[in-house]
């Protein structure tokens, strides 16, 4: 859920993603002027396995571990939007917020080395104006969302555990 419960969070429902990789398009067009899923801030994992695809994104936590090893304090949280961002005048590359992801939603610009994140589109994400299944909104925290997203990590979860024990 995002940090205050005026903002509006990216809600990801797994279920109904087909694995088209708009989202990814959109994204890169949005903030590099391209369309190149490699330059893409959201990223499909697809589990053949399991027949489903599952769009991975910044889920803007409220306490994220990847500020937390930030040596530079290079991560900060947008007061408008509630999005965690980086100060790249004060970050130095070290990719600690990477490996600290518990998503793996942060990745590395293959050009500039520089890491990306989702910064919501500045309050509105371009994916979720492109996903036509809505298996990406942009929503009002509620206890519904609240109860949606536990029903579906608890989902998430056992899938997971599935392909562990194979």
């Amino acid at each position: 859920m995002a940090a205050e419960s005026n903002n509006k969070v990216l809600f990801v429902d797994f279920e109904k993603c087909t694995g088209c990789r708009t989202c990814e398009v959109a994204c890169s067009l949005r903030n590099e002027g391209i369309c190149n899923p490699a330059l893409s801030r959201i990223s499909i994992v697809k589990w053949e396995e399991m027949g489903i695809d599952v769009p991975m994104v910044c889920q803007q936590c409220e306490n994220p571990p990847c500020r937390a090893v930030c040596p530079m304090e290079a991560g900060y949280r947008d007061e408008k939007t509630g999005a965690l961002v980086i100060d790249y005048d004060v970050c130095i590359g070290c990719r600690s917020c990477v490996t600290a992801c518990p998503f793996g939603a942060l990745v590395v610009h293959p050009h500039t080395g520089k890491v990306m994140r989702c910064t919501l589109c500045d309050g509105d994400p371009t994916c979720v104006k492109y996903c036509e299944t809505k298996a990406l909104q942009f929503i009002v925290p509620s206890k519904l969302t609240y109860l949606k997203k536990k029903a579906s990590a608890s989902r998430l979860s056992e899938l997971l555990a599935k392909i562990e024990l194979e």
